[in-house]
């Protein structure tokens, strides 16, 4: 049974930094590319960033580039978003999601969450300006 486990939200003031996890199981993580999503009160999910099955390649949305990061550790089987500068337009449940496809992980096939064959129950990120 496969599952991701998110942690690392909370209540943050806005310029704060949150360093989300996801912990996975029940599945061969270093053959995953991971992707993090996003999704505010009365939204779409929408994407926030990707990162190849190695680790190697990221792909972020404009809207988060240069303030979060991504990376993963896949000797623990766990991939984390790094998010500084936060703002309140941040404000929202960030979940993780799995995918085997063997793309470029730039591909905008990363960028819609339906591809995605697993996801987090999702953690709240709440940042008050």
């Amino acid at each position: 049974q496969v599952q991701l486990v998110e942690s690392g939200g909370g209540l943050v003031q806005a310029g704060g930094s949150l360093r989300l996890s996801c912990a996975a199981s029940g599945l061969t993580f270093s053959s995953y590319a991971m992707g993090w999503f996003r999704q505010a009160p009365g939204k779409e999910r929408e994407f926030v960033a990707a990162i190849s099955w190695s680790g190697g390649s990221t792909y972020y949305a404009n809207s988060v580039k240069g303030r979060f990061t991504i990376s993963r550790d896949n000797a623990k089987n766990t991939v984390y978003l790094q998010m500084n500068s936060l703002k309140p337009e941040d404000t929202a449940v960030y979940y993780c999601a799995g995918d085997s496809a063997r793309i470029p992980i730039y591909s905008e096939y990363f960028r819609r969450s339906w591809n995605y064959n697993y996801w987090g129950q999702g953690t709240q990120v709440t940042v008050s300006s």
